[in-house]
């Protein structure tokens, strides 16, 4: 069963004279859904940081690995995917479903074009639920009631936050934002986190001009952290092996190599 929550406030209008995260995204994975200006955009990044598609690939690469062992190892049945973007091949449901066919899961993004997609590609198994919440990261207690409507919440939920709060610009709000959803869903429930990262010993001083021009001819204006300042988005959490570490090499066998996009799974006690 699929189900689509209208906007709280109404979907933000279609900008395609500017670019946006969830298009230029899409097109570095080898999507078909942005604009010429996504293109410029992407093209023009890539140029200067040529290891952003191996990053884009990466982590999409992780959310399959991450679900696929909360799933198979781990027993959970509800996914919360925060920032979503726009559906390919492989999101969450497509991994979650084929291991647990009866899974829920609650796809929120505020992208016009990411709901006009949600609609029609994020289909669900029939014993299963697959649902789109348009709502904005900034807003978690928003977020946390529409899923409540899909979700029990009352049983472990694996919250997916790739690649999401780095969009969101002071590290203590994001700190908070965190906070606030994992405060919501009961013990036993995860946090799944990617985020990129200026840090040299992994690639990231790359970002640097790449994310300065992205800032000054995209939206929304993105924020690299160190290994410290995405660890504190898990406090209170546990970390499961192999901890916060490049997002290609976790679960990925030896010899993966780093990205500048760090990623972890983390379990409320």
């Amino acid at each position: 069963m699929t189900e689509s929550h209208p906007p709280a406030g109404g979907t933000p209008r279609l900008n395609t004279a500017v670019a946006h995260n969830a298009r230029v995204w899409n097109y570095w994975i080898g999507g078909k859904d942005h604009y010429e200006i996504d293109q410029r955009v992407g093209e023009h990044i890539a140029d200067m940081f040529p290891v952003i598609r191996e990053v884009a690939r990466a982590d999409r690469d992780f959310l399959k690995r991450a679900v696929r062992l909360l799933t198979e190892e781990l027993g959970v049945r509800q996914f919360l995917d925060i920032g979503t973007g726009l559906p390919t091949a492989d999101n969450t449901h497509d991994t979650a479903q084929t291991i647990a066919p009866d899974a829920r899961i609650v796809y929120v993004d505020n992208d016009p074009v990411v709901l006009l997609h949600a609609r029609s590609l994020l289909t669900s198994a029939p014993e299963g639920v697959t649902a789109y919440v348009d709502a904005d990261v900034h807003d978690p207690d928003a977020i946390v009631a529409r899923a409540a409507e899909t979700l029990d919440m009352k049983r472990p939920v694996a919250v997916m936050m790739l690649g999401i709060l780095n969009f969101v610009r002071d590290t203590t709000e994001a700190r908070d934002i965190a906070r606030r959803v994992m405060a919501a869903v009961p013990p036993g429930s995860y946090l799944v986190l990617t985020h990129p990262t200026f840090d040299a010993e992994v690639g990231g001083e790359g970002n640097v001009e790449a994310m300065r021009f992205w800032n000054e001819n995209a939206t929304p204006p993105i924020t690299a952290r160190s290994h410290a300042e995405i660890a504190s988005f898990l406090d209170g959490l546990d970390l499961l092996a192999p901890g916060l570490v490049p997002c290609s090499r976790w679960h990925a066998g030896d010899g993966a190599p780093a990205v500048p996009q760090y990623g972890a799974v983390a379990v409320k006690p």
